[in-house]
């Protein structure tokens, strides 16, 4: 489905084109490596479009970026936070999802996007005027995503790995459940691609959203500026969404800007004096078992649905919020 027209839309400019040369080459410098048996496979998978990798590539610098913070807060004395194993779970964690994440997007997720894309109702190209309204339009789908993965069961058994750490570092944004494919996280950034807007520009837009996130898993800075904390998704801001205390469950779900928050009564500020926040997923412990972290909510929920006696029950098992279940 890469033909001419599209490959004009994606590579919208010299610069465009010059990263898609940059794909190229760490396609196939990966193909150069791997075994014979597994290249057929490879090119399958490995991305298409240069908006593709911008995730993958931000793993090693985010490592890096941990291991700073984890030697700045030890140097301040305050290194109990970080273990070791913690670290290597939850990053195992963010490289199953990732590659996981990269197979079905190219399997499964973009040739479906692409189809649709075929009945928008206008083509808006990415541009230096409409990237701000784009991603802020992506923004709005990402917090009714998130939204619904705190209220949703069935989004909620992919989520809460997200939540089931009880420390909070940068290490924890890489807590991330391979799951989010299999319970159709990209459905909810479908509209957007139906009026117009390229499926890979919006899963670029969206692995912005997550970039940023990372930065904000983060008990090593405090509070910003009063305007700052409310139009951005800052660490206070974002510690709060992952309280487990009453007054923080189900708050923030911003990704970038906190606005929409604000607008649908979603909103808390941290309170670190009177209310600390406690970090955690409710009723889930937090350990350091991949296996049992990824699965063990989704196959409850479905052992919850196979017992449930009839259609009514069964279909609320997956669409009632956790806390009815």
């Amino acid at each position: 489905m890469k033909d001419e027209t599209m490959a004009e839309l994606i590579n919208t400019s010299n610069y465009g084109q010059t990263l898609e040369g940059y794909k190229d080459l760490l396609n196939q410098s990966i193909i150069n490596i791997a075994p014979d048996f597994s290249q057929d496979f490879l090119l399958s998978v490995l991305p298409s479009y240069w908006q593709e990798w911008i995730l993958p590539l931000v793993g090693g610098p985010f490592l890096l970026l941990f291991l700073a913070e984890w030697f700045y807060q030890s140097k301040r004395d305050q290194g109990d936070n970080f273990t070791l194993r913690r670290a290597v779970t939850n990053f195992s964690l963010g490289g199953s999802y990732l590659g996981f994440e990269l197979i079905v997007q190219a399997l499964v997720i973009i040739p479906i996007c692409l189809w649709l894309y075929q009945y928008r109702l206008f083509t808006i190209e990415v541009t230096w005027i409409t990237f701000i309204p784009i991603f802020i339009a992506v923004e709005f789908c990402y917090y009714w995503f998130h939204r619904a993965s705190h209220r949703v069961n069935w989004f909620w058994s992919a989520h809460v790995l997200n939540h089931s750490d009880d420390r909070m570092n940068l290490s924890t944004a890489m807590r991330q459940s391979l799951l989010y494919s299999v319970t159709g996280w990209w459905v909810f950034f479908l509209p957007l691609m139906l009026l117009g807007v390229h499926p890979v520009w919006v899963f670029f837009f969206y692995a912005l959203d997550l970039i940023y996130q990372f930065f904000i898993h983060t008990e090593t800075v405090g509070k910003f500026p009063k305007w700052v904390e409310y139009v951005f998704d800052t660490p206070s801001n974002h510690r709060a969404h992952h309280g487990a205390n009453g007054e923080y469950i189900d708050k923030n779900y911003g990704g970038v800007i906190i606005i929409f928050d604000r607008m649908f009564g979603t909103y808390v500020e941290e309170d670190r004096i009177n209310n600390p926040v406690k970090y955690g997923a409710v009723g889930e412990p937090s350990h350091d078992n991949i296996f049992h972290l990824i699965f063990d909510v989704f196959i409850r929920m479905w052992k919850r649905f196979f017992k449930a006696k009839g259609l009514k029950n069964k279909l609320g098992t997956f669409f009632r919020p956790p806390s009815a279940t």
